[in-house]
């Protein structure tokens, strides 16, 4: 019987995901320090201890870089089930707000949301990176209600797709209003209110 040839391996070295969580904390870090302007990724390589070449296969630039650090923070978010569709939403938005509350997270995403009004490939990546990655919290939360029988069955995957951005929208905008414009927090009363507030809607959506 023929010997088989050796599978083929991929060509270069594997990635590191410690060194990828390594350059992302320290791009967040930076941030903190040196702000937006003054941020470099020979600074972020000398941080998080790697060649800037290591940096460069990665990344294209500091916009990228700089998204991607963001984005692993909401990563975090985690829809709790609470037993209710009033508790799972404040559950959420409170942990939403907690993540905002970070120096880390403030900086970085006021600061790249500031560079992409005048960037749409930026914009793009914000969209594709965290806005998209995050509306799954929401389809999640309604698939979890209808079964419950708290919300009615939506069969129009259009109509449901439409819905889910909305219901992003209102809940991301009023978090990111009220915790990084207003400078108010998004404590426990605040969150109840707001989802009061939410639910009514939702019954028409």
């Amino acid at each position: 019987m023929p010997s088989r040839p050796p599978a083929s391996r991929p060509s270069g070295r594997p990635r590191s995901a410690a060194a990828d969580t390594a350059i992302l904390e320290a791009t967040r870090a930076a941030l903190v320090d040196l702000g937006w302007s003054r941020l470099t990724l020979s600074d972020v390589a000398t941080r998080a201890g790697v060649a800037k070449t290591t940096l460069y296969r990665r990344w294209a630039g500091k916009n990228e870089l700089v998204v991607d650090a963001v984005a692993v923070l909401f990563d975090e978010l985690e829809l709790p089930d609470r037993g209710s569709l009033a508790a799972d939403v404040e559950g959420v938005v409170r942990q939403f707000a907690a993540i905002l509350d970070r120096p880390e997270t403030k900086t970085a995403l006021m600061a790249v949301v500031a560079e992409a009004t005048r960037d749409a490939p930026l914009r793009e990546r914000i969209r594709t990176s965290i806005v998209e990655r995050q509306k799954r919290l929401v389809v999640e939360g309604r698939a979890r209600a209808a079964a419950r029988g708290e919300l009615p069955d939506e069969p129009d995957a259009g109509a449901a797709g439409r819905a889910a951005d909305l219901i992003f929208d209102v809940v991301a905008g009023a978090v990111v209003h009220r915790t990084l414009v207003s400078g108010q927090p998004a404590d426990a009363e605040w969150a109840r209110a707001f989802t009061r507030l939410l639910l009514d809607g939702l019954a028409g959506v």
